[in-house]
C-alpha cells in the first residue's frame, strides 16, 4: 500500500486527539474502521506508530519520527486545497438556516468583492448536509449550546462559533410583561405558550428552558414550524414564546429578557480546506456585523448586549463598529 494524503489525515487526527475514539468521532468513522485503517498504515510503514494505554495513545519510537511528517503532509494538502479553491473557484455559496436577513448579502459582498456570491435559506436540519455534500461552500447554522451538528457528517468538516445569543421572551405588545425589565419565574408560570414542533432544533432550547422553570407540562396552544409562524401566534392568539431577539421583526410583539435565560450558539461550518481562511473570516465577520446591525433595531436588546459584552466576546469588535456608525 502506498501512503496517501488520506492516510496522513488519519494519523494527524489520531495524534491531535490522543485517542482512537475521539479521532473516530472527528473523522466521522466507526472506531473499528479507524483501527483497521491504522493497522494498514502501520503495516505499510513497517511498524506501529502508536501504543495504547489507559490514558489514550502515544507515539512509539517510529511514531516520533513519522507522525510529524504525516501531520505536515496533511496540513500541506489542506493548504494546497484551500489555495486552489481560492484561485480557481470564483463562486461562494452561503447557506443560512430558516431566515436570511436582507442586509447579510451586502455585508458578505463587501467582504468578498472578488467572487460571485450566492445565498440560500434551508431548513436548519439540511444546512450541514448541504456543505458536507459539497453543494454549498459554508453554512450558518444555529443549535443548542451542548449540541454539535457537525458530528456524524459524511465529510471532514470544520466549525467555528460565530456568536452566542440568549433567548428572550416574546409576548403581545399589550401584555402586562411587555414593559417588564425582567420576566421572573412568577410572571412566567401563568403564561400560555406557542412552541416549535418536536424535531425542530429550537425545541431543545424550549425543553431546557421549561425544565429550569420546573414547568413539566406548560400550556401550549400550538406547535409551529418556525419563528415566523411562532410570532404570528404570539400576536394572533396572545401566546408567549421563546425567540431570538434578532429574528424577523414582528409588529405588535414585545421582547423581554427572562430570568435564567437559555442560550443558543451559531456556527459557521465548511469543508476542511475547501475555502481559504481569509474568505471564511470574511463570511464570519459579515454575519457578526449583520447580527449587530439587527440587534441595534431592538433598543432593549442592544442596551443589554453592550452591558453584557463579556458574555458575547465573539461580537465585541462588531458592537463597537456598529455603535460608532452613529
Amino acid at each position: 500500500m502506498q501512503i496517501e494524503v488520506r492516510h496522513a489525515r488519519v494519523v494527524a487526527a489520531l495524534a491531535n486527539e490522543g485517542s482512537i475514539s475521539r479521532a473516530a468521532q472527528r473523522l466521522t468513522l466507526p472506531q473499528p474502521s479507524l483501527t483497521m485503517q491504522l493497522r494498514r498504515i502501520e503495516s505499510a510503514l513497517g511498524g506501529p506508530l502508536f501504543v495504547r494505554s489507559n490514558s489514550g495513545i502515544s507515539p512509539t519510537v517510529l511514531g516520533e519520527r513519522i507522525i510529524p511528517l504525516m501531520v505536515e503532509l496533511a496540513e500541506r494538502a489542506d493548504e494546497i486545497a484551500s489555495e486552489s479553491s481560492s484561485v480557481s473557484s470564483g463562486v461562494i455559496r452561503v447557506v443560512t438556516a430558516e431566515w436570511t436577513p436582507v442586509g447579510l448579502r451586502s455585508e458578505l459582498a463587501e467582504r468578498l468583492p472578488d467572487v460571485e456570491l450566492q445565498t440560500v435559506t434551508l431548513d436548519a436540519a439540511l444546512c450541514v448536509q448541504a456543505v458536507s455534500d459539497d453543494a454549498h461552500t459554508a453554512c450558518v447554522v444555529p443549535c443548542a449550546e451542548t449540541e454539535d451538528p457537525v458530528r456524524g457528517a459524511t465529510a471532514d468538516l470544520v466549525s467555528e462559533v460565530i456568536f452566542r445569543e440568549p433567548m428572550w421572551l416574546a409576548v403581545p405588545a399589550g401584555h402586562p410583561l411587555a414593559a417588564a425589565e425582567l420576566a421572573d419565574r412568577a410572571g412566567l408560570d401563568s403564561l400560555t405558550w406557542v412552541r416549535h414542533r418536536r424535531g425542530h432544533w429550537f425545541h431543545v432550547l424550549e425543553q431546557k428552558f421549561f425544565g429550569r422553570l420546573e414547568l413539566v407540562e406548560p400550556e401550549v396552544v400550538h406547535h409551529a414550524a418556525g419563528q415566523a409562524e411562532v410570532m404570528a401566534w404570539v400576536t394572533g392568539a396572545g401566546a408567549a414564546a421563546l425567540a431570538s431577539p434578532t429574528g424577523p421583526l414582528t409588529p405588535g410583539v414585545a421582547l423581554v429578557p427572562p430570568q435564567d435565560a437559555v442560550w443558543r450558539k451559531v456556527l459557521l461550518v465548511s469543508r476542511r480546506g475547501a475555502v481559504s481562511p481569509d474568505r471564511l473570516r470574511g463570511i464570519a465577520d459579515a454575519v457578526r456585523e449583520n447580527y449587530c446591525v439587527l440587534a441595534r433595531r431592538v433598543p432593549a436588546y442592544w442596551t443589554w448586549l453592550r452591558c453584557h459584552r463579556t458574555e458575547v466576546r465573539e461580537l465585541e469588535d462588531h458592537l463597537d463598529a456598529v455603535a460608532s456608525t452613529g
